[in-house]
């Protein structure tokens, strides 16, 4: 037992793998379910919306969202998150966590529901009432990122904590699973009940008006697993960590924890002087010197994974269209195409995506988390450059499979990699009273590597050739090139994972050194 540390605290860092364990993965999961849900589904009825809301009469292809739109409808959830991710980070650490709970999976739900109802018939109000939920929606679920892996990280014990956080996170491969498979069978009812041409048969017919509902319900029922965990968020107590470090109230964490955990646990008396020495704020000298690096370290490989992470994500589609897997937008119509987008999407998440988190639950206390980490950065430059180098011979009919297969790849280790580690290790490298707050702020960096992703990437993949750019776009540096600045990046986040420390088998207190003391410039004594 770590020198004093609390009997409570060590009580659960010692627990055997219980049954609330499982229930805050699932309770604490749900949430990353519906967020991975509701942040992907979104591509998948992109294309739809512009045949849907700009049709031009005579066109030889599909109406395409304008760019600005199209940067809008899949950005503003992004700018929401990143809002949400530092507003209840920085909550979660004043009110405790629990309180706040609740409030982000409202919000998710509400605007899930209302992100599919629209006010007026045309273009511009559609797309305007769908921009302004989704915003919202992404501040509830940015505020999921923060709570959710702190209550975790605080409710586990120090032999399966990371696997128990990476749980939490793995939720997310269902979550764009179950948005794959929705989308399909949604777009195969639809599809077979309002059959049309495809658009170069019928432009105008290849789109059924109820299509139009088609995307709704895809959006809206992101909002169904949410609520159905809502009631247990709201039952969940405090952590105990948040109850005794930072609320000061023993006797409650004590309690608290007894009920959880079923067993019989005393209440005991904070120290006084322990008080005094922790009261250093998140901008001070002694934070700086104790916990900068680590910060800077956490928020660089978030912002590094999620730049390369998400451009891959959103030109993912066009990556299908290229290979082949996608036919040319004219020979299908509107709900094929809804479909054929869905099935490429759900078979990535079945090869790739879901299996790379569940081999980080499964190695990530046995391996640690620095060493799945860089394993992720050094396979993700490694297959970047596979797939970059020699992109002419890829593009060929006969070496489809071949790209595919090195494109899973890539996303097999960015989930077994640096998208779940980036994740769990700033829930366990903080003090209590700053976990939620420092989490929120590396999440939000990654968040902000998301946009220069999924934006940066939107312009830069675009062919050199002006007449071979889509609709409304000026010519990129094409896909070859992006490629080869995203094995650079992920170069970079290998570099910058050194600054971070390993957290493996170590109690919470330990790891953030608050059971020592501190001279005034934040020196253990």
């Amino acid at each position: 037992m770590a020198k004093d540390q609390l009997q409570v605290l060590n009580a659960l860092d010692v627990a055997k793998t219980q049954w609330y364990h499982f229930t805050a993965i699932i309770v604490a999961g749900m949430g990353f379910f519906t967020d991975a849900y509701d942040l992907f589904c979104i591509s998948l009825v992109t294309k739809l919306l512009g045949r849907i809301y700009y049709h031009v009469d005579g066109a030889p292809k599909p109406g395409n969202l304008p760019p600005n739109v199209s940067a809008a409808v899949n950005g503003v959830a992004f700018i929401g998150t990143l809002s949400g991710q530092l507003f209840f980070g920085w909550l979660g650490d004043k009110l405790g966590r629990k309180k706040v709970y609740g409030m982000t999976l409202m919000l998710m739900v509400v605007c899930s529901v209302a992100s599919g109802l629209s006010f007026g018939r045309e273009p511009k109000s559609v797309l305007t009432t769908l921009c302004f939920f989704r915003f919202w929606l992404g501040f509830g679920i940015g505020g999921d990122y923060p709570l959710s892996a702190t209550i975790m990280s605080e409710y586990a014990n120090k032999k399966t904590r990371g696997a128990f956080i990476a749980a939490v996170f793995a939720m997310q491969g269902f979550g764009i699973l179950a948005g794959g498979i929705f989308a399909i069978v949604i777009s195969s009812i639809f599809k077979a009940k309002f059959d049309s041409p495809p658009y170069k048969v019928d432009p105008v017919g290849s789109t059924v008006p109820e299509a139009d509902f088609a995307w709704r319900v895809i959006l809206m029922v992101g909002a169904l697993p949410a609520a159905l965990t809502y009631y247990w968020r709201t039952k969940m107590p405090e952590t105990a960590r948040y109850t005794a470090l930072v609320a000061k109230n023993m006797e409650q964490a004590t309690k608290d924890m007894s009920k959880v955990m079923q067993v019989e646990l005393q209440a005991e008396e904070l120290k006084k002087e322990e008080d005094k020495t922790k009261d250093f704020g998140l901008f001070s000298k002694q934070f700086a010197a104790r916990h900068g690096l680590h910060l800077l370290g956490t928020a660089s490989t978030w912002f590094l994974l999620d730049v390369a992470f998400y451009s891959q994500n959103l030109f993912q589609k066009d990556i299908f269209s290229a290979v082949g897997w996608i036919p040319p937008a004219e020979t299908m119509n509107a709900l094929e195409e809804v479909y054929k987008i869905a099935r490429a999407q759900t078979l990535i998440a079945v090869c790739s995506t879901v299996p790379g988190y569940w081999f980080t639950v499964a190695f990530i206390d046995r391996i640690g988390r620095f060493t799945i980490q860089l394993i992720g950065f050094f396979f993700m430059t490694v297959f970047m450059f596979a797939l970059a180098i020699p992109y002419e011979h890829w593009t060929q009919k006969e070496n489809r499979i071949g790209f595919v297969v090195l494109y899973s790849l890539t996303f097999f280790f960015a989930n077994f990699g640096p998208n779940s580690t980036t994740f769990v290790v700033p829930a366990e490298i903080f003090p209590a009273r700053f976990r939620s707050t420092c989490h929120g702020i590396s999440s939000a960096s990654g968040k902000l590597g998301a946009m220069i992703g999924a934006f940066g990437f939107l312009y830069l993949a675009q062919s050199p050739d002006k007449t071979k750019t889509d609709a409304g776009y000026p010519p990129g540096i094409g896909v070859k090139n992006s490629l080869l600045v995203l094995g650079v990046v992920n170069i970079l986040g290998f570099l910058f994972t050194f600054l971070v420390p390993e957290p493996k088998g170590k109690s919470l207190e330990e790891i953030s050194g608050e059971h020592e003391q501190e001279d005034e410039l934040g020196n253990k004594v």
